[in-house]
């Protein structure tokens, strides 16, 4: 039985540790969601945009012969890279983060675009090294929001005064004029983290 092909765009929301002659990606797919792929480490690699790393997007041709459980990358080329979100803990820090809940959620077809779209602008802002904290918050209430879960109508106003204020002047902000303490942005996070997994069927990691 001939396997499947599948060509697409997709940005590398996991990457674990090499095992024998295969590293494994996670690669998330605005036309597919989460796709779990296997590509054969070069011995000597052509390009340097050959291996993706983590965050990066790629432009690949994926085969598959269970009926697209498991992919194995053909061909693979890095169209975007992001090296800037190494080289600050935080960002690092924030941005595994909010790829691992990508990673461990599935996303319904009809906002795969939208999460796409969240994940690039996030990983943007990640590797500029502004404020990750807010960017993850931001991000984390976008994709609860696009999944159809009332963040806006119910999280929100459970907060309280005083927060709830706060917490519609950073969600609707701009990353530039942003001036929030670090310990209101955490609180803040915490308390959407904990309603989402209390409320919700998405998955923090």
């Amino acid at each position: 039985m001939p396997g499947q092909t599948l060509t697409t765009e997709a940005i590398v929301i996991d990457r674990r540790p090499p095992t024998d002659a295969f590293q494994a990606l996670g690669l998330f797919s605005p036309e597919h969601g989460n796709l779990h792929a296997l590509q054969r480490i070069p011995r000597k690699a052509s390009s340097p945009n050959a291996v993706p790393d983590l965050f990066d997007e790629v432009s690949a041709m994926l085969e598959s012969s269970n009926q697209g459980r498991t992919w194995f990358v053909k061909e693979a080329r890095v169209t975007v890279r992001r090296a800037g979100i190494g080289r600050s803990y935080d960002a690092l820090r924030f941005a595994s983060a909010l790829v691992a809940v990508i990673s461990r959620n599935h996303v319904h077809e009809e906002s795969r675009e939208n999460v796409a779209l969240m994940l690039r602008t996030a990983l943007d802002a990640f590797a500029a090294a502004g404020r990750p904290d807010i960017v993850y918050l931001k991000s984390l209430y976008v994709f609860a929001r696009d999944e159809g879960y009332p963040v806006k109508q119910e999280w929100a106003p459970s907060l309280g005064g005083r927060e709830s204020a706060s917490a519609a002047r950073i969600l609707g902000r701009p990353l530039e004029g942003q001036d929030a303490a670090p310990e209101e942005v955490e609180r803040l996070r915490r308390s959407l983290e904990g309603y989402l997994g209390e409320r919700t069927e998405i998955v923090i990691p």
